[in-house]
């Protein structure tokens, strides 16, 4: 009775038809809800899930010590991108009863001392790995979301982020060459997410080096990739696809056609039917477990993946139908999760919801092509 309470109090605010997921239905008042989410934690410490490297006593320390930009949302990359949810909702709905309170929020966190605190952070010894590349592509999002907004307040932080930026920016583009297999996983070390993360933060960057590197990468790692392991999927704890994360990577770095011919060599199973069931949605047997409420957000990047590789796709392409019922059936039931009743998914759910509801990866490929 809850689960079926939550989907009809969602379901007029978010529902997408299955043969037109390109329009979803998202106003100021569901944008609301998310904000409210990033509100309520961006600022709490605790609880707090630290990934952090003692190298003497003097690193003992709080969070708001240690990152004092990103010191909430119970770890660092939750923090991350519930800033640029909170940037991203205030550039789509300027007007709207939350975008005040959000603008405070944001020039409280992102000022230029607490963001020099936390470039010097990134840089210590013993930290060369940290939130690498998970949290690292999601404050590059950030970054880009602030340098597309034509707002003061946004140059300022832009600027304000500039040292942490190019950090960890330099701190790719080491990486990277010396990564010699992708991660095929489903939580935060997942290659194929990260990279295209990057890959659009550079291209609104304006970065010709990195973006060369990432979309380089990107084609060494699974070009040549054939008939990926679908069945395999959910792990118990994801929160990403592996298969569709590399293929929403691949979207970006391959034209059209080339594209549609490689998706049918890696992806076969997809039906050229309007069906759902080649990929079923997946349900969360607690949503209050932390790891096990993963599986509540893999139906929302399984959304935006899938409506990302529609969106690369001709619009004769026979696997269009399979892909738009999918899309719509992982979207209505990932946004019926993102209810806020629990921390463990309240403090990061939000961020992928608005990631799907406002198309934020798939803008980027349109406007370049």
């Amino acid at each position: 009775m809850r689960i079926l309470t939550i989907v009809l109090i969602l379901f007029p605010l978010f529902t997408v038809a299955a043969e037109n997921t390109s329009a979803p239905i998202f106003d100021a008042a569901a944008a609301e809800r998310f904000a409210k989410l990033a509100l309520a934690c961006v600022h709490k410490e605790y609880p707090n899930k630290i990934s952090h490297v003692l190298n003497s006593d003097a690193d003992v320390a709080p969070p708001r010590k240690l990152t004092p930009a990103f010191c909430g949302c119970y770890d660092w990359h939750s923090s991350v991108h519930g800033h640029w949810l909170l940037v991203r909702l205030v550039r789509t709905f300027p007007d709207a009863p939350f975008a005040a309170t959000a603008r405070d929020a944001l020039k409280r966190s992102l000022t230029a001392e607490n963001l020099k605190e936390e470039a010097n952070y990134l840089r210590a010894k013993g930290r060369a790995s940290f939130e690498r590349p998970y949290g690292l592509s999601w404050l590059l999002q950030l970054c880009a979301e602030l340098r597309e907004w034509d707002d003061p307040q946004a140059r300022e932080m832009s600027a304000n982020l500039r040292p942490l930026e190019e950090t960890a920016v330099e701190r790719l583009k080491t990486w990277l060459p010396k990564l010699s297999h992708p991660v095929r996983i489903g939580e935060h070390d997942q290659t194929a997410f990260g990279l295209g993360l990057m890959l659009d933060y550079a291209r609104t960057a304006g970065n010709e080096e990195f973006a060369k590197l990432v979309s380089d990468s990107a084609k060494k790692f699974f070009l040549a990739d054939k008939n990926c392991p679908l069945a395999y999927e959910p792990s118990g704890e994801d929160f990403l696809s592996p298969s569709l994360g590399e293929a929403d990577v691949m979207r970006r770095v391959l034209a059209q056609s080339e594209f549609a011919k490689w998706l049918k060599e890696f992806m076969p199973q997809i039906p050229t039917t309007a069906n759902a069931d080649w990929l079923p949605v997946a349900i969360s047997p607690d949503p209050s477990d932390p790891k096990l409420a993963h599986l509540d957000g893999l139906n929302l990047s399984r959304a935006w993946m899938l409506e990302g590789i529609l969106s690369a796709l001709p619009s004769e392409d026979p696997r269009r139908p399979a892909l738009q019922a999918t899309a719509a059936a992982h979207r209505r039931a990932g946004l019926a999760a993102v209810t806020g009743e629990h921390y463990e998914g309240g403090h990061w759910l939000g961020s992928f919801a608005v990631y799907l509801t406002t198309r934020r990866g798939i803008e980027h490929a349109q406007s370049r092509n």
